[in-house]
């Protein structure tokens, strides 16, 4: 057997919000890989160091969590009224396939700042001093970005005094608006909750197989803001199911036993809760439409994630800080891969501030009820605000116009990665 080379592909590596990728030009990746399809999977998982059956991703740019284990191709866009092209890719860190269903919205706070430092930007619209808005589309699932990106002597601004919980140093703050984040493109994001009103699809009969059931797109893909979710072998729950930034299952804390004050070691320690997790996120996956046989969930990592809520208590973040209930409308923690995040997933992010905004909704509930234009939501490593803006048309449906936040991004390095060219 003869050893393989090794390729330089350039790339850099970024921090965006409380997530880190490697991101590529689709111009720079080997030319097998510049099309959809198995070389390019093989290749995001050599340079990520997957799969890794000791779960360390210590021979690749991964660093074993969902948060580390991410690949971004960005590209100047071919869609008119935008600039960049931003497809992301989930990496499995154990198992041999990237996840490409859904966004990062933390990562999302990077493609801006990576973009103009890529050249994919028209440096003549960059400013010497100001900001520049970056409309960025966003591939995997077909929505609009606005990232607005703080420009210091003509170059992008990655230092100042923006903290986000969950991430140590403090950075320039980049405003991301999710523009029509529960649009599927044929309704415009408009559902029907209004007493009466046809739903968009039926749940199963009891002692009918399970099977999928939601209208896929749909801001509620079963056209309820709350249902009743039942899971063979562990339970019923009531349960939020919403598809805005991610499709997201919402559960409410006390039902599972939890407080909503859990930080990962409660969690992620205990391999019954995880493997429970699991169950109920593919069966919700299936009420939402998203599989069709509950069996394809371990294939589809990345979405939908699972959630659940409570309202604000006190507690000690992660880094030591005391959360006070006073400063929070309510306690979220978020699932991603398996796992309890760290803090949390931006698009899960503008998922609870979507469904916060809308009246009825676990999220909402949690919040203290009504109509809001934000919350600010604990975490495992502190806080989050995030806003919404969401109304009811006189027919009683609700739309979704935009979801707003603020992250950081920072480049950490760039230059190339390696990669054996037998490996893809």
């Amino acid at each position: 057997m003869f050893p393989s080379p090794q390729i330089r592909v350039p790339a850099t590596y970024l921090r965006g919000g409380t997530s880190k990728g490697v991101f590529f030009r689709l111009q720079d990746l080997p030319a097998a890989a510049q099309q959809p399809g198995p070389a390019r999977d093989a290749l995001l998982l050599r340079v990520l160091g997957s799969p890794d059956p000791y779960g360390k991703q210590i021979d690749g740019m991964g660093n074993a969590s969902s948060s580390t284990s991410k690949a971004v191709i960005l590209s100047r866009s071919t869609r008119a009224g935008h600039d960049v092209d931003y497809l992301f890719g989930q990496v499995s860190i154990d198992q041999p396939f990237v996840d490409w269903s859904g966004n990062c919205g933390n990562l999302s706070a990077a493609v801006g700042p990576c973009a103009i430092h890529m050249g994919l930007i028209d440096a003549a619209r960059i400013p010497q001093d100001g900001t520049i808005p970056i409309r960025i589309w966003q591939a995997n699932i077909g929505k609009t970005i606005v990232a607005h990106v703080p420009i210091s002597n003509g170059q992008v601004q990655e230092t100042g005094d923006f903290e986000l919980d969950g991430v140590t140093f403090a950075a320039a703050e980049v405003a991301l608006e999710f523009m029509d984040p529960a649009e599927d493109g044929d309704d415009g994001g408009v559902i029907s909750t209004a007493p009466g009103r046809p739903k968009l699809a039926r749940a199963p009969s009891r002692g009918s197989e399970p099977h999928a059931v939601g209208s896929v797109g749909a801001l509620f893909p079963t056209g309820n803001v709350v249902d009743t979710l039942e899971v063979p072998g562990v339970g019923s729950f009531a349960a939020t199911l919403i598809n805005a930034g991610i499709p997201t299952i919402f559960l409410n804390a006390q039902e599972l036993g939890y407080t909503g004050t859990e930080l990962q070691r409660a969690i992620n320690g205990d391999a019954a809760a995880l493997a429970r997790f699991e169950t109920i996120r593919a069966y919700g996956a299936l009420r939402m439409g998203l599989i069709q046989h509950v069996s394809e969930a371990a294939t589809r990592q990345h979405t939908p994630k699972i959630a659940f809520v409570a309202p604000p208590a006190s507690y000690t973040a992660s880094s030591g800080k005391a959360i006070d209930a006073k400063d929070i409308d309510l306690l979220v923690r978020a699932l991603s891969m398996g796992q309890l995040h760290h803090a949390m997933m931006g698009t899960a992010a503008v998922a609870i501030g979507t469904a916060a905004a809308i009246p009825g909704t676990l999220v909402n509930l949690a919040a203290g009820g009504g109509v809001r234009s934000s919350v600010r939501f604990g975490h495992p490593s502190g806080t989050l605000r995030v806003g919404a803006e969401a109304r009811q048309n006189d027919a009683g449906d609700w739309q979704v116009t935009k979801a707003l936040m603020s992250r950081s991004a920072r480049i950490l390095m760039e230059g190339w990665v390696r990669v054996p060219i037998s490996s893809f």
